[in-house]
């Protein structure tokens, strides 16, 4: 069993569905005041975070060139906006750094970890769970205030 590549599938999967929510949020939806989380903001942070958990510690992550310091608090408001093809290129390279780290990743080690309880494998595992967490927030937002319709569910990505 290749736990690594079931790992970058259900990375795939759950940036699929970020992509889905991204590519559907209206202009006006996209940095909207009403909200405390904008929605550039909390993709933002989604990926942020896989980007930096797909690395051997958050020291060996290798920047996005196009980060901004202090970008990654999706709680702060004022900020001026990511552009929606900016955070899907950001989503891209997060794709690619996923792909080419999560095989090399040695699962089982506890080095770079942030909580010295878990194991790389794990926090594999919450990294993804976090950005199904978000895109579930972005999605429940568009559901509730656009007619954007149904989004695909992405069960896994195998690559070929």
């Amino acid at each position: 069993m290749d736990i690594a590549a079931i790992l970058v599938s259900q990375y795939e999967a759950s940036l699929a569905m970020l992509r889905q929510a991204i590519e559907a949020c209206p202009a006006s939806l996209w940095d909207a005041p009403e909200d405390k989380n904008r929605f550039w903001q909390t993709a933002y942070h989604a990926l942020y975070f896989a980007h930096v958990y797909a690395a051997e510690s958050e020291t060996a992550a290798v920047p996005w060139p196009g980060h901004r310091e202090g970008y990654e608090d999706h709680t702060t408001a004022d900020r001026e906006p990511y552009d929606k093809e900016t955070v899907l290129e950001y989503l891209d390279f997060c794709r690619q750094q996923v792909a080419a780290r999560v095989p090399q990743l040695r699962l089982d080690d506890m080095e770079g970890v942030p909580d010295p309880e878990m194991r790389l494998l794990e926090l594999q595992i919450y990294s993804i769970r976090h950005i199904m967490q978000h895109t579930g927030e972005l999605m429940e937002r568009l559901g509730a205030r656009t007619d954007v319709g149904e989004l695909r569910w992405v069960g896994w990505v195998h690559s070929e």
